[in-house]
């Protein structure tokens, strides 16, 4: 939908108007609605999990890669995540919907051929559904639909074939400043995927024999078949490396019944939703991108453990790349962000080193199960989780020697069964031996090691010092993370419902070579 006003209301409406990114207005909308307590993606019943780590990767700025068979709701999914996009002013009738904010170095070569497009052309507002590009995949989807094409009858007038002008962008292009829905991915043809890697890398797509390069802001969200459902070519690597692998499951059984027999309710389609004609329209506060979560520095070193040890496990045929790393440590705050924490914690580490590994790791052929994703998938989100208990293995032998073990294991063992917001009395009142390692875990981020920070620790500290509830949570933090670390040297055993993640060893490796 495309809203007009009169010149007036428009100078009221650009009064103030920042330009803020794709990422910035999902990113301020998710977080509204779960501060609202409304399900963030309602289209989509059941399947919580794979909801979780879309919402996951959009805060983290990831692209989403979703990945299951025919008829389990990838595209409306997709399609659902346009009704969180607000509308936002564009230069009128912009093929690309440029910024009226934007400098001209920015501007598509319509709106930058004239010396003030504003005033050339005009303002308006477009929604979500407008910035909404779905390009299909298919064996005849090619460049020309991918990114556009040259306009014979600019040419035939006596416009130069080189001129920019002559370009007619198309998917991409139309979804600059939106969502750009690569649908079936797999099914391109691999030498046109690989258009794909500017985008994803640098914002930007480059047109070589226009000798130009054309910023963009958008969100990539692409679907896929997994290899051996159906004919698909492969995704070259470093293209996966930049998406977020998601696997969207079939429907639980009371879910699909409700389904088929009505009693769940068919929403409208958010590419058909009705958004208000009239301002104020909800932009997202300037500041509303600045990180509020932390992570202690022996979380990061958790994760970068972690993430190293796929390097050399000997059940997966290609490791993750640095980005596994890098992206573990956004989602491990997106996780925090999620639970409304601002101190990040080891389950919050494992669901993010999950969601950057799954597509990042490949298994040795002999593990996969070609007819059955669902077990795949299943297997590599188990081996993360080995792998993060392999690094506490690692990790227990170089911290505990100067902790007091058996103490501290007989006060967590009295500890972590009790609920999570009671722990940190009990550390503060009967937990001498827990509050001695507490201690070293501080000084140890508050110095730095070889010439490194740990940039979160100091911050953590002032927090604390003001706000009881951060000292809380760091606190409740490190009791979960001193407890996996006597767990790994065989200290201490998990006490029945004990509110703490504890990583697992793959069950199906078990008489394996």
């Amino acid at each position: 939908m495309v809203l007009t006003f009169s010149h007036t209301k428009t100078a009221e409406l650009m009064e103030g108007y920042r330009p803020s990114s794709v990422f910035h207005q999902l990113r301020y909308a998710i977080l509204e609605r779960m501060k609202r307590g409304e399900d963030v993606i309602p289209l989509i019943e059941g399947r919580a999990e794979a909801k979780e780590d879309v919402i996951r990767a959009l805060l983290s700025s990831a692209h989403p890669y979703l990945v299951s068979e025919e008829g389990t709701g990838k595209t409306r999914l997709v399609r659902s995540i346009v009704d969180l996009l607000p509308p936002v002013p564009r230069i009128a009738g912009c093929p690309y919907n440029d910024d009226p904010a934007w400098g001209k170095e920015r501007l598509c070569p319509r709106c930058g051929s004239v010396t003030d497009p504003v005033k050339e052309f005009g303002i308006e507002w477009v929604t979500g559904a407008e910035r909404f590009s779905r390009v299909q995949g298919n064996e005849y989807t090619n460049e020309a639909k991918l990114l556009g094409l040259k306009d014979i009858q600019a040419i035939a007038a006596g416009m130069s074939p080189d001129d920019p002008r002559t370009f007619t962008g198309t998917g991409v292009f139309r979804a600059n400043r939106g969502l750009l829905f690569v649908d079936e991915l797999p099914a391109i043809r691999t030498k046109v995927q690989v258009l794909l890697h500017p985008i994803l890398e640098e914002q930007k797509t480059i047109l070589e024999e226009y000798g130009w390069e054309y910023p963009l802001d958008l969100c990539v969200m692409a679907t896929g078949n997994p290899e051996g459902f159906s004919h698909v070519n492969e995704v070259p690597r470093p293209l996966i490396d930049r998406l977020e692998t998601i696997y969207l499951d079939l429907p639980e059984e009371d879910v699909e019944l409700g389904i088929m027999t009505g009693r769940v309710s068919r929403r409208r389609d958010p590419g058909a939703a009705r958004q208000e004609p009239y301002p104020p329209f909800d932009m997202p506060p300037e500041d509303s991108m600045k990180r509020d979560t932390f992570a202690p520095w022996w979380l990061l070193a958790l994760i970068n453990r972690s993430v190293r040890h796929s390097r050399v496990c000997r059940w997966l045929m290609r490791s993750s790349s640095i980005r596994g790393t890098t992206h573990s440590l956004d989602h491990t705050y997106s996780s925090a962000l999620m639970r409304g924490a601002q101190v990040a914690s080891v389950g919050d580490a494992a669901r993010g080193v999950r969601l950057a590994l799954r597509g990042r790791m490949h298994l040795r052929e002999d593990l996969v199960e070609p007819e059955d994703p669902r077990e795949t998938f299943l297997r590599v989100d188990q081996l993360s989780d080995d792998l993060m208990r392999t690094a506490f293995i690692s990790m227990a032998a170089e911290m505990t020697p100067s902790w007091m073990v058996p103490e501290a294991a007989r006060e967590l063992a009295d500890i972590i069964p009790l609920p999570r917001g009671q722990w940190a009395d009990r550390i503060a009142q009967s937990a001498p031996a827990v509050r001695d390692i507490v201690g070293q875990l501080e000084r140890a981020g508050a110095q730095p090691d070889g010439g490194r920070t740990f940039p979160d620790d100091p911050v953590i500290a002032k927090l604390a010092a003001r706000k009881k509830g951060v000292r809380r949570e760091y606190l409740g933090a490190c009791a979960e993370f001193i407890a996996n670390i006597l767990i790994a040297n065989g200290s201490l055993t998990v006490p029945a419902g004990a509110d703490i993640h504890v990583p697992r060893e793959v069950s199906w490796a078990k008489g394996r070579s």
